[in-house]
């Protein structure tokens, strides 16, 4: 049969070169480049513990990257993760989830593994308990390139410099790599005594460990930002 200029046929042979037009396009567009991410990065880890939130006494204050705290951004703070983690973050209670990014760091309260602003909270449901059972997984990093710096204990918060500078005199001798590291809250500054560093989580866990028995405290691993 004869193609005529309104047939299917006759269609359908204009429509062929417009196909591939565009899949030579696309061709030529390329894949997109593959992310990268720092040497070690933990790309899919799974965590499971507490969550809390903070919110109104925090807004504006400096986050441990250096933004403005948004309490109404979906973002989060965690001790270890590198800042700029991307985690989704998912309440085992009701199976809500959210996608946050980790701009600062704690929670430094025994028992918690997460702080979520209070827009994250909100997604999940926990404003009004203000804590529940999370699970987090890392799916995106979003910080600077090579931004993982060692892992550290913190053994002691103090507000009062001296009694920081007291530790440090006592630890100087076992661990010459002990810092004081001065932080901005809502309450006043605080002076943090921080010991080693450490490039494992086992190796940093070890030293909490040894150093809770030694002075009698509940230390925290935390991540030396860069």
């Amino acid at each position: 049969m004869r193609a005529g200029p309104h047939t299917p046929l006759a269609r359908f042979a204009v429509f062929v070169p417009f196909l591939l037009t565009v899949w030579t396009l696309s061709g030529c567009a390329g894949a997109p480049s593959p992310r990268t991410y720092p040497p070690g990065y933990p790309i899919g880890y799974v965590e499971r513990g507490t969550a809390s939130w903070y919110g109104p006494g925090f807004h504006g204050n400096h986050t441990a990257n250096g933004e403005r705290f948004d309490m109404h951004q979906l973002t989060a703070a965690h001790r270890t993760l590198p800042l700029g983690s991307v985690a989704v973050v998912r309440s085992l209670t009701t199976g809500r989830q959210v996608t946050v990014r980790i701009n600062d760091r704690g929670p430094f309260a025994r028992g918690r593994m997460l702080d979520l602003s209070y827009a994250g909270a909100r997604a999940l449901g926990m404003t009004g308990s203000g804590t529940d059972e999370v699970e987090l997984r890392v799916i995106g990093y979003e910080g600077r390139p090579g931004g993982m710096g060692f892992l550290r204990v913190q053994v002691g918060s103090f507000a009062d410099p001296a009694n920081a500078r007291a530790l440090i005199d006592r630890l100087k001798g076992r661990y010459p790599d002990s810092r004081i590291v001065t932080v901005e809250l809502p309450e006043g500054k605080r002076y943090r005594v921080q010991v080693g560093q450490f490039t494992s989580e086992t190796q940093a866990e070890a030293a909490a460990e040894r150093l809770g028995s030694l002075l009698d405290v509940t230390p925290f691993v935390v991540r030396d930002d860069t």
